[in-house]
């Protein structure tokens, strides 16, 4: 078969290995920058001009599938050309191009198939979708951590490497890099069979759950919100096998998007644990002050539509001018998006507004040690961690209602609350951030509370330990 590939963004570089050059007609991609350029010897042509070639096949690499399988179809491509990365096995016989199995740390290819450690009772294999620093990932890691602290080997397996690699293996924890595990399923994958639970991590894994061994315990931790359900396959999903399979949620909104599709499952709450790495006396040094004339708000994420930065910036359009100037806004994130070129193009007359690109890890804490108010604008966002990382700083975050936090605020009490999209009403709230600036800091103290009730690893250990230990015992 001959295919177009459509989107040349971050799933692209995760997914490109399945596809043999020779096959891949041409590379088909909405951003005029990447237009009639050369990728692995493969022309970028517009959406147009890609559709006049011939070929077999359109796969979409990227979450926007909705809006871009619609793009498709309404230049007149049938359907049933179109498919999804997460339709892959469908298509073409993977199993002919198995991916070599990468191991790192203290687990050797002899025993990878007994699961790679010695005690069959307490064997267990975290999987998550890749090894980026981004929320689920880390979540993941923070689980390892705990069991392996209270006993239990821990094998931590993933469909791509990255950077956590590393941290995971300084904590004397093995990693398994297989890129099969983005295409496979349970029964496919035979080194598996022989731990004694399996914990996978997001709706990434579906496909992985459709055909399993039942007799294997398996928790679905799920972070993801409806929008990472769209091209997913329904019916298999809704098929998947609920023996011996325990599903937990990172809040309501994973819960709510799952039984979206699959009524009446059992979902139970496992809230992600954030590592305490604020000094909680340097945040209360200043209590009942700003840090600065000027309250600092940040938001931090992706620049993209789900995050919502463009709201944050109309918002900040419909604030009177006076308590403009009185406030600073950062935008951090990465920056090479559709939407940052233009968000980039609107701030140069506004210059309470700045943009910094990404950020470290460290950097990202010494933000979040001086900043007034976080900014989560998303359009949804299951829980985003920085939010948690936010309270534990003792900041005050100002969330959309389409973010699972929330859950845990309360306005004007412990955080700030506007309904999601509504322009006016976040311009509304950014504005009572500024006038009751003096109070910032007693309602961070507040947001603390809630970090240290729902998002603190004490509580997270609790909570992981009385799942794996009711499962396995």
């Amino acid at each position: 078969m001959k295919y177009l590939i459509f989107g040349l963004g971050d799933y692209y570089i995760r997914y490109k290995k399945w596809f043999a050059p020779e096959d891949i007609v041409a590379f088909i991609d909405n951003s005029e920058y990447k237009q009639n350029t050369l990728i692995e010897d493969k022309p970028v042509l517009s959406v147009k001009d890609g559709l006049k070639l011939s070929y077999d096949a359109i796969i979409i690499l990227s979450f926007y599938v909705k809006s871009m399988k619609s793009q498709l179809i309404d230049c007149g491509v049938e359907e049933k050309k179109i498919y999804h990365f997460y339709d892959l096995y469908k298509i073409f016989n993977i199993k002919d191009d198995k991916k070599e199995i990468k191991l790192y740390g203290n687990i050797k290819k002899d025993n990878l198939s007994q699961g790679g450690v010695s005690n069959q009772k307490n064997k267990i294999l975290l999987l998550s979708q890749d090894l980026t620093l981004g929320g689920p990932a880390i979540a993941l890691y923070h689980v390892a951590q705990v069991l392996k602290e209270y006993g239990y080997e821990v094998v931590y397996g993933s469909m791509i490497d990255g950077p956590l690699k590393e941290k995971i293996l300084e904590s004397d924890i093995p990693v398994v890099i297989d890129n099969n595990l983005q295409v496979f399923t349970m029964n496919d994958c035979e080194w598996i069979n022989n731990f004694s639970l399996i914990l996978c991590s997001t709706i990434n894994y579906y496909v992985f759950l459709s055909d399993r061994d039942c007799n294997i315990p398996v928790i679905w931790w799920l972070h993801d919100s409806l929008f990472f359900y769209d091209g997913v396959d329904k019916e298999l999903l809704k098929n998947i096998d609920r023996t011996n399979l325990t599903v937990t949620s990172v809040g309501p909104v994973p819960k709510q998007a799952i039984c979206t599709y699959v009524k009446n499952l059992p979902v139970s709450q496992l809230i992600y644990g954030v590592e305490d790495m604020a000094n909680l006396q340097k945040k209360q040094y200043n209590y009942g002050k700003l840090k600065s004339e000027k309250v600092f708000f940040v938001t931090i994420g992706y620049i993209e539509s789900r995050k919502g930065q463009d709201i944050l910036i109309e918002a900040i359009k419909h604030m009177p001018e006076d308590l403009r100037a009185k406030a600073v806004f950062y935008i951090v994130g990465q920056d090479s998006s559709a939407m940052a070129a233009q968000i980039k193009k609107e701030i140069v007359c506004m210059p309470e507004i700045i943009m910094t690109g990404t950020v470290n890890r460290k950097q990202i804490n010494e933000i979040l040690n001086k900043v007034d108010v976080l900014v989560c604008p998303s359009r949804e966002d299951p829980m985003p961690t920085v939010a948690a990382e936010a309270m534990m700083y003792s900041v005050p975050c100002l969330v959309s209602s389409a973010t699972g936090t929330v859950s845990y605020l309360s306005n004007e009490e412990n955080g700030f609350i506007f309904k999601s999209e509504d322009i006016q009403d976040l311009s509304d709230k950014l504005q009572l951030c500024i006038e009751k600036s003096k109070e910032l800091s007693s309602i961070g103290v507040k947001a603390r509370e809630v970090y240290e009730k729902y998002f603190s690893i004490p509580v997270f250990k609790r909570s992981v330990i009385e799942i794996v230990n009711g499962i396995l015992n």
